[in-house]
């Protein structure tokens, strides 16, 4: 475990498509450093099953409900002791608006730019973001796999556009330190080479702007389709 004075970057935030393996590794990062989650609550949106089978009418509904119900969790982290404490979340506030610009009607979006910019002063700003990607197969067989009723309604032709957005925006994020790691051959599920080389850049505060290389040369294998 990683001591207390060798921890630069006290709130880390896991990011990237759905079943790309963020959880994992946020679950990963938190035992091996001793800190807490913050995960998001996916569960608790009532309009998520309907949005997935029609993502037109759900859109703005489903959109405004993540956005309150992310603000309010960053709300009572700033309340508490986020600082005092090592803090690893599976989401970055920033990429609300990832979604709001692919879901969302022009009207509708004006409407939630106006409620994003008076809520974003207010939320704190990571000290290193990890942008995780996989290719489009690995990711649906990952979403296949982990078998959660409310994600088998999803449209791949969607995820695939919702993957492609994450590297658009993260392309020019400069929000935060950001590392960048292809899961696709990755398993962050046991400890490994891939484990140890984010908890360097995690402890370090030398963080390369890409992993990808440095894990494929260490041999790691394929990771198994749950990650």
């Amino acid at each position: 475990m990683a001591g207390e004075g060798s921890f630069r970057h006290r709130y880390v935030v896991v990011e990237g498509v759905i079943g790309v393996g963020k959880t994992t590794l946020v679950h990963q990062l938190a035992r091996a450093l001793g800190g807490r989650t913050v995960l998001e609550e996916f569960e608790e949106n009532p309009f998520l099953p309907d949005f997935y089978r029609d993502r037109r009418a759900y859109a703005l509904s489903t959109q405004l409900f993540f956005l309150m119900s992310r603000f309010r969790q960053q709300e009572v982290l700033a309340q508490g002791d986020l600082f005092m404490r090592r803090t690893v979340s599976d989401y970055l506030f920033d990429k609300d608006r990832i979604f709001a610009q692919l879901t969302l009607e022009s009207h509708e979006l004006a409407i939630y730019e106006q409620l994003f910019e008076v809520l974003r002063p207010q939320v704190a700003t990571p000290d290193l973001v990890i942008f995780l990607r996989a290719d489009h197969d690995t990711v649906m067989r990952r979403i296949a796999a982990r078998g959660r009723s409310y994600e088998l309604d999803m449209d791949p032709a969607y995820i695939a556009e919702l993957a492609d957005a994450y590297v658009d925006y993260f392309a020019t994020y400069d929000g935060a330190p950001l590392l960048t790691i292809d899961t696709t051959r990755v398993d962050f599920r046991g400890r490994s080479h891939a484990l140890d080389e984010v908890l360097r850049a995690v402890t370090t505060g030398q963080v390369p702007r890409v992993l990808d290389a440095e894990l494929r040369s260490a041999g790691q294998q394929p990771s198994l389709p749950g990650l």
